[in-house]
């Protein structure tokens, strides 16, 4: 026999469906229309969620804790961490893509204090463990050293949040793969890093330039070395941030 705890979770996934639906549908949720739409009693939504604001409070923690389930903890293939953020920013984008309520929740959901608050607190889960793959990816020499990977999750996370806030909202969308290609080279841009993984390290003492896996310098420079287009692109990179 299913005990009342699994009736209840069933009729509790219920309603965040119903209301899901209804906010895809309408772009509001009214709690009497969604405990109809759910064929359940006008009451049960308040006996789960108390409030309309509690309701709307738990859609969006449904939806960002099956955005990091799906694009953030999984595993993504790949030798190297640029291989796999390739990968993961890729299932990112179908997930986006292909979830009803990403374009109400990324770009039109709008709602009262606890709604703000609830919103606020799953970014920063995403942030925060964005920031743990970012310092991975510092360690394996990928992205660049000597800055924050928390503050640098947090600009790539409200990029990507935004570039898809808006292509979300076009008719027609712009093609998925084109899409894919803008946030790429966007997050590798502001990680830093450089062709297949190499990343920059300016460091604090002098002006030695280091770029890994690819071994371009400025001693090569002075005695003559010619660089390649890509290392000419990184000394004209170090030279923009000593510049500031």
């Amino acid at each position: 026999m299913e005990s009342l705890s699994e009736r209840g979770a069933a009729t509790r996934r219920r309603l965040l469906e119903a209301a899901a639906a209804e906010l895809v549908e309408t772009g509001d949720i009214e709690v009497a229309a969604v405990a109809r739409r759910a064929g359940l009693s006008v009451g049960l939504p308040y006996r789960y969620f108390g409030t309309r604001s509690g309701l709307m409070s738990a859609l969006l923690a449904d939806f960002y804790e099956r955005l990091v389930s799906e694009t953030v903890l999984g595993h993504f293939a790949g030798h190297t961490w640029p291989e796999r953020w390739r990968n993961q920013l890729t299932r990112w984008v179908d997930w986006v893509y292909d979830e009803p309520l990403a374009p109400v929740v990324l770009g039109r959901m709008v709602g009262d204090a606890q709604v703000a608050a609830m919103e606020a607190d799953c970014a920063k889960q995403v942030i925060a463990l964005g920031a743990r793959h970012i310092a991975t990816g510092q360690d394996e020499g990928a992205v660049t050293y000597r800055r924050d990977p928390e503050l640098m999750s947090a600009a790539v996370v409200g990029g990507m949040r935004s570039i898809l806030a808006v292509v979300l909202d076009q008719d027609p969308r712009p093609d998925r793969g084109a899409v894919l290609e803008e946030i790429w080279h966007f997050s590798t841009a502001a990680l830093g890093v450089h062709g297949g993984g190499a990343a920059l390290d300016v460091r604090e003492e002098g002006a030695a330039l280091d770029v890994r896996e690819g071994s371009a310098t400025r001693d090569m420079r002075r005695e003559g070395v010619a660089l390649s287009a890509r290392d000419e692109e990184t000394v004209g990179r170090v030279r923009h941030e000593r510049g500031r």
